[in-house]
């Protein structure tokens, strides 16, 4: 309920609670468990949080504290994305929105500096980042793709000069202590285990509305979503965005920067974005389910593929934490994806800032039809971040009651 402002505040309010006050984790092994969810897909803040139950009370403990990291905020974004549904067309409600999408922009170029900070150490890194830009923002390369190409690079670079990526050297230290042999039993009984229970909603969809359905899917988008979401969700935002609002046809790039703007305002991991668009698309496509029925069996479903798989990597991977730290080709391979991230959270950026700046995009007319208000709202929430250093929360506060004052005051500008 308190974690805003995205896995690095997440992070740092965990490692203060549990390493510096009440001294359940050792800072070692706590560092150690953020470098494996580091190299899971999908989001460390909450893999993280899994980790720290599973490693004070095992499975129960996992379940009970990755459950309640995520619960909070699934419970707040369903409820935003009601009123969503049923006050967009008011226009005090436009107002708001246009003061949290311009703060959206200065959010996700903090986010940028911050990665590219930690990660564009050297000139590969620079490289695999601006390659990653235009292979996105030119070609339209899927995001899948990019990832994997980086990883692929970074495991060969690995081989002959793993400083060329600023790699880190495997840890000194003991290992696991159990045989090889039991390890790979339990991790098989996990993964099975966890894949059924990732598997089983679908099943059920399958069995009642068919695999035509919105709700399938949508079952299946999310499910591979949480394959490749390397790199937190800035990174995969953009190929959500791609997918949810080219192909797939479930929202407008609008919407897609609404849904970030509300994911922002909302404790928990950033990626409950993903429970937005599949509310929305379960709203639009629902039959022979009502909207709402469709919308809330969606959103159900959205978190269910998206959060199910995190405890899977966590009870099948933790275990073998020291083995996989101990691997030069996949700390090479996670510096080559988190330096491609650089890229694609860079044209993340591009794509809201144009959609945001530029809502109504036309080259035959002057100025290509310039939002000033979104750009001046922009420049305030830029000031407040980056020169004043205010808060995430105070940021969209701030730039939401501006942006209601300026369409009052300028309804038709």
């Amino acid at each position: 309920m308190l974690s805003f402002g995205g896995p690095a505040g997440q992070i740092a309010l965990m490692h203060r609670e549990f390493v510096e006050e009440r001294r359940w984790i050792e800072d070692g092994a706590f560092l150690r468990a953020l470098n494996l969810c580091h190299l899971l897909p999908g989001p460390e803040a909450q893999q993280l949080a899994t980790w720290i139950g599973w490693r004070l009370h095992g499975v129960r403990g996992g379940l009970t504290a990755g459950l309640l990291f995520v619960i909070p905020g699934a419970l707040v974004m369903l409820g935003l994305s009601l009123v969503y549904v049923f006050a967009a067309g008011l226009g005090w409600f436009a107002g708001l929105f246009l003061g949290i999408k311009a703060a959206v922009l200065a959010i996700v170029a903090q986010a940028l500096v911050r990665v590219a900070a930690r990660a564009l150490r050297t000139r590969l890194n620079l490289a695999l980042a601006g390659a990653a830009f235009l292979a996105l923002a030119l070609a339209g390369a899927p995001f899948p793709l990019v990832i994997a190409v980086a990883a692929l690079i970074g495991a060969i670079v690995s081989r002959a000069r793993p400083d060329w990526l600023g790699a880190h050297g495997p840890p000194t230290g003991g290992g696991d202590g159990r045989s090889g042999r039991k390890l790979v039993r339990a991790t098989l009984a996990t993964v099975v285990t966890w894949g059924a229970i990732w598997v089983a909603p679908m099943l059920l969809v399958g069995a009642t509305v068919g695999t035509g359905h919105v709700l399938w899917d949508v079952g299946v988008f999310f499910s591979k979503l949480a394959v490749v979401t390397f790199g937190g969700a800035y990174a995969v935002l953009g190929y959500m965005a791609q997918e949810a609002a080219g192909p797939l046809g479930w929202l407008s790039p609008r919407e897609i920067v609404d849904g970030l703007g509300l994911a922002e305002t909302t404790p928990g991991p950033l990626i409950m974005v993903t429970q937005f668009v599949g509310f929305l698309a379960g709203w639009r496509e629902a039959a022979p389910l009502t909207p709402l029925g469709g919308a809330l069996a969606a959103a159900a479903l959205t978190t269910w593929v998206t959060f199910a798989p995190c405890f899977l990597w966590i009870f099948a991977c933790a275990p073998w934490m020291d083995r996989i730290e101990r691997s030069p080709a996949l700390q090479a391979a996670l510096a080559a994806i988190t330096a491609a991230v650089v890229g694609v959270i860079a044209n993340l950026a591009l794509w809201f800032g144009w959609h945001v700046l530029f809502p109504a995009f036309d080259t035959s007319v002057p100025g290509w039809q310039f939002d000033w208000r979104a750009g001046f709202i922009a420049a305030v929430a830029a000031a407040m971040i980056f020169a004043w250093k205010r808060g995430i929360v105070t940021t969209l506060a701030v730039c939401a009651a501006l942006g209601l004052a300026l369409v009052l005051a300028f309804p038709g500008a």
